[in-house]
Parts: C-alpha cells; structure tokens; sequence
C-alpha cells in the first residue's frame, strides 16, 4: 500500500536551502515517488517578517510505496537522517479535491471515514504570481481563522519559492475540520474560509491547487517539545 508522510524538523538554513533546490528523487531514494520541500511559515504572520520564510524549520510532504521506504530513507539518506530528528506522521489517503500535476493518479475518493474520527488536511498550490497580492487579502484571514480554531491540534503553512505555497493542519475530528470548511464553526467570523473558496472560483489564485485528505496512521519523534499531536 502506498502511503504518504509529512516531516518537520529543525534543520540547518543551508540543508533547508539545497532541499527546496532539489527534492531527494531517483535511484538514491529508493520507494520515493514523489516529494516536495518547503520552508516554514508562522500562519497569520505579516506579509514582510522573518516568520513568512523560516529557513531552520523545513517541512516534506512526500508520497512512497511503502512504510519500508520510509523507514530506509530515514536511516539511510543524508537529508532522511535529518528529518528522523523531528517529527513526522503516516499519512493513508482518503479525498482529493482538484487535481496536481504531481499526483495525477489520486482518485476523487478513496474509502470511507467516521465524522468522529481525526483527519489530516493537506493543501498543495501554484500561485499565478500577479494573484498574490489578491491571495494574501483572502488567505490571511483563514490563516487565522485554522490557526486558532479550537479542532486543530496542530496547524502550520510552508513555501517553496517563487510560486509553491502549502498549508498542513491536523483536526480533532473530520466533523470539526468539515465545520471550518463551509462556515459553521462556534467561532468568530467562521466564513472565512468559505469566502475565500468563492473568491477563488470566481478568479482563481493559482495555477494549480489541491486538496488533500488524509487519515493518520502513526506520528514519530516530537515537534518543538510536543508529541501526541495526532488525537487517539
């Protein structure tokens, strides 16, 4: 079964650097289908600040056929012994909405999930640069809006420039994450993200953007002193 993980760690800006330059591909990561390298960034954090690119905290999405591969690059590859000093969390895919050139083989749906259970979202974007300004008035306030909101046990976002954004966010329940989703948070201004969702479909921000479902399998190591961020 193929799974998907993603890491954080606290790395060298140097190591962060060659990794947004070049992802770990090829016959020196075997199992390896696909990765994709980010820097992080604080959510809801002004537009100019330190905190938009965070070049000692690096995050990687990555997909691989199997937990064997995981588990070979993390002994084995310079960059895998790196992240095996931070955290990461195996990841099973459930939905996708929209489509990456990337992953083009993700069906729409892939199995069935109880409301109750907790649930993994991961969002993957192109930005048409001259949107950026327009996606920055629209994002910010759901930046905050997952930030905050009291079903997330854990919610960052990343970037890999000049035009990869992407946001990652671990939810109590897939009940509370599809709340936010369509405005029906207990929390102030809870339509921001879905006033967001239709300022996109009437301009879209990106070149491409998808989102990405997914239930927790296992989570390893710790972030910035916290483990057991997945809820059981």
């Amino acid at each position: 079964m193929t799974i998907f993980t993603f890491h954080l760690a606290e790395l060298r800006p140097t190591t962060t650097a060659r990794a947004l330059w070049k992802a770990p591909v090829g016959p020196s990561t075997p199992g390896l289908r696909y990765a994709e390298c980010l820097a992080l960034m604080r959510l809801g954090a002004p537009t100019v600040s330190p905190a938009r690119m965070q070049l000692r905290r690096m995050a990687m999405f990555a997909r691989w056929e199997d937990e064997a591969a995981v588990e070979k690059f993390l002994a084995d590859h310079p960059l895998g012994r790196r992240l095996a000093t931070g955290w990461h969390v195996r990841l099973q895919f459930l939905r996708r909405w929209s489509r990456l050139a990337a992953l083009p083989d993700l069906p729409a749906r892939a199995g069935a999930w109880d409301p109750a259970e907790p649930v993994v979202a991961v969002t993957l974007a192109r930005m048409r640069l001259l949107e950026v300004p327009r996606f920055l008035k629209w994002g910010k306030p759901v930046e905050r809006l997952v930030r905050d909101h009291p079903g997330t046990t854990l919610a960052l976002a990343a970037m890999r420039p000049p035009r990869t954004i992407s946001t990652f966010s671990v939810w109590r329940s897939v009940r509370e994450m599809e709340a936010m989703v369509h405005g029906h948070s207990t929390v102030p201004d809870p339509d921001r993200h879905a006033a967001a969702m239709t300022e996109r479909r009437r301009r879209d921000f990106h070149h491409e953007f998808a989102t990405l479902r997914f239930r927790p399998l296992s989570e390893h190591g710790s972030w910035q002193g916290r483990s057991g961020i997945v809820p059981r």
